[in-house]
């Protein structure tokens, strides 16, 4: 075993373990939901007992994860830099966890539209939270105001529409991956 290897199998042990307790598990609910014994999760988290692929498996799928995310090292892409639309005043990151999704913070100066007919609808969802200023979120009939600070997130099935209220404004939305479709930068619509 190389010490690359002996750094990722405490990495996996760890890992497991820290999943256990973030979802409040003790070792025999875990276990369990793993069909092994106690003892064998107790020895795989402390060392004690080798680490066999069936199980890795088994573990992930227990506490609703993938053996890849399980097994990741990842360390070095950490910090991400946005790719930048200068035309539409945005700047995207990709979201490594979810390919298909994207986080976008934009620059918003104009109020949404008067006329029903501009909202959007798309399969999707987003989220949104206002970093200055105040945002109107037009979702279906309801006309929303959202203030630094605050979030929103909804289906984007329902009509909606966004835009700045009494000047400027900057978001920060995260688009799953259906929503991201329909926000790619060569869109005409300047609104998330």
């Amino acid at each position: 075993m190389t010490q690359d290897d002996g750094d990722l199998d405490s990495l996996v042990r760890k890992r497991i373990r820290a999943l256990r307790l973030a979802q409040g598990w003790s070792l025999d609910e875990l276990a369990g939901r793993a069909l092994i014994s106690p003892s064998t999760l107790s020895r795989i988290e402390n060392g004690q007992r080798r680490l066999a692929l069936d199980q890795l498996v088994t573990l992930a799928r227990a506490m609703d994860t993938t053996l890849d995310q399980l097994v990741e090292t990842g360390t070095d892409d950490v910090i991400s830099s946005p790719e930048i639309d200068v035309t539409h005043q945005r700047m995207r990151w990709g979201v490594r966890a979810d390919p298909g999704m994207a986080v976008i913070r934009q620059r918003m100066t104009n109020p949404p539209p008067d006329n029903p007919s501009l909202m959007r609808a798309h399969p999707g969802r987003e989220w949104l939270v206002v970093l200055s200023g105040t945002a109107v979120l037009l979702l279906g009939n309801r006309r929303l105001r959202v203030e630094t600070n605050q979030a929103a997130e909804f289906p984007t099935m329902l009509p909606h529409a966004i835009g700045a209220e009494g000047g400027p404004c900057e978001i920060l939305g995260i688009f799953d991956r259906d929503a991201r479709r329909s926000h790619q930068p060569s869109a005409a619509n300047e609104t998330p």
